[in-house]
């Protein structure tokens, strides 16, 4: 027998056990996972393009966000990262896959001079990463909270609680309503699958992050092929802000 389970983190690493890349292909879940999905970079995936999410430059342009610390969480190849360190700020990227990390930093080398501060990139789980610092001014998710099992959002609010500096700002993108699965959270374990990923509404969010104070929630403004900058359809964004 195995009888193990005595705390919290223990329930969530069982839970984990139930959503494997080798039950279903669509189940991102591993390091080599994903470097698969990143293996050909001329594939036609929506977000291998070199180009900052439309509503991270808005925020930057014309919202609240002026500059700090930055963690960038599910990093892919970088384009937030470093579209932020030429922002003015000292980012931190995390990702499980070092091929994307290694994608990323072709990418900062290939723009000649790196911007100051530069973005240093981490491979790891986004939860127990070592980090060079303890709270960041903001923290940007570009499509990873979507790929987490529901038990993994109480990890999530954790780091958030842990990360976010008084005062910071949260941003994310996340799977629409009508374009990631949209099972109840229940279904979910009854298949043991995420069906390519979580749909979110803005009820949703607003929910989950009732803590913080909401500053927008809106769908992602499509942008036309010959745009600098990304966005799609299918994604939701949403802006935060911490008290203090």
């Amino acid at each position: 027998m195995n009888r193990q389970i005595r705390t919290v983190e223990d329930v969530l690493s069982l839970l984990d056990g139930l959503f494997t890349p080798e039950a279903d292909r669509w189940t991102p879940g591993s390091a080599d996972w994903w470097d698969r999905f990143y293996a050909d970079r001329d594939r036609g995936v929506p977000f291998f393009v070199a180009k900052p999410d439309e509503n991270l430059v808005e925020h930057l342009e014309r919202g609240p966000l002026t500059g700090g610390r930055a963690l960038d969480l599910g990093c892919g190849p970088g384009r937030n990262a470093l579209h932020l360190a030429a922002h003015g700020y000292e980012v931190d990227a995390v990702d499980l896959s070092p091929a994307a990390l290694a994608w990323a930093e072709d990418r900062a080398a290939g723009q000649g001079a790196p911007p100051r501060p530069q973005a240093r990139f981490h491979q790891g789980d986004i939860f127990t990463v070592d980090l060079p610092h303890e709270q960041y001014d903001l923290i940007y998710d570009s499509g990873c909270l979507h790929h987490l099992p529901p038990h993994r959002r109480i990890s999530y609010l954790a780091l958030l609680d842990r990360r976010l500096a008084p005062g910071g700002h949260f941003a994310l993108t996340a799977f629409a309503t009508g374009h990631g699965s949209g099972l109840s959270d229940a279904e979910f374990y009854r298949r043991g699958r995420l069906e390519g990923g979580l749909a979110y509404a803005a009820d949703d969010l607003r929910h989950l992050f009732a803590d913080l104070t909401e500053l927008e929630i809106r769908p992602m403004r499509p942008q036309p092929a010959d745009s600098p900058l990304f966005g799609v359809d299918f994604l939701l964004t949403g802006l935060f802000r911490r008290a203090g």
